[in-house]
């Protein structure tokens, strides 16, 4: 029995300094949700999960209105904590930072969650839905840092690499049989 994880890393959004939950998607990133909606509305999706950030929510809307489907939301999908009061790494500080946390994985910022512990908690929430919906095809929204940390789970080759090559939006299918994973990233 073969369970698919269509992991989908959510559209362009702007940084513009609000609340990292509620920052949605920027006109660019509606229209790449759109395309995300075309490239998986045939593929027989039969639940839906995702991150409770906006933007991560509305990449896959408008998919779960054509489905008619409800997305169901996952605390332990949600972006990891990079600092304190949910503050954003400036641009220029973002690929040191993350190579430290790649280096150390127990290595976060004051105030944020380290990859480990990112990766424990949205590691565990994958585990319960690919228990929950074994045998499914199953969407989850969410965002490149967590996407990469939950991947580099079962294969080490996910890491920062991997991650600073990934687009928004971008898909990667996780098939899952019995104790064997592959990967494969969507043109979209």
């Amino acid at each position: 029995m073969t369970t698919y994880i269509y992991m989908v890393r959510h559209g362009d959004s702007l940084r513009t300094g609000m609340d990292e939950w509620t920052r949605g998607l920027s006109p660019k990133g509606e229209e790449d949700a759109l395309r995300v909606t075309e490239c998986l509305k045939d593929e027989g999706i039969d639940v839906m999960y995702s991150s409770p950030y906006i933007r991560a929510v509305n990449t896959i809307a408008d998919l779960a209105d054509q489905l008619e489907q409800e997305i169901i939301l996952i605390d332990g999908l949600r972006e990891k904590v990079w600092m304190e009061g949910e503050q954003q790494l400036p641009d220029d500080e973002l690929y040191q930072v993350l190579q430290k946390m790649y280096t150390d994985p127990d290595y976060a910022l004051p105030g944020g969650e380290s990859n480990r512990e990112c990766q424990t908690r949205a590691v565990k929430a994958l585990k319960d839905i690919l228990q929950t919906h074994a045998g499914k095809r199953v969407v989850i929204g969410t965002h490149g840092m967590v996407m990469s940390l939950m991947m580099s789970n079962f294969d080490p080759e996910y890491g920062l690499d991997f991650l600073m090559q990934t687009t928004k939006p971008d898909i990667y299918v996780m098939e899952f049989i019995e104790d064997e994973v592959a990967v494969r990233r969507m043109a979209i």
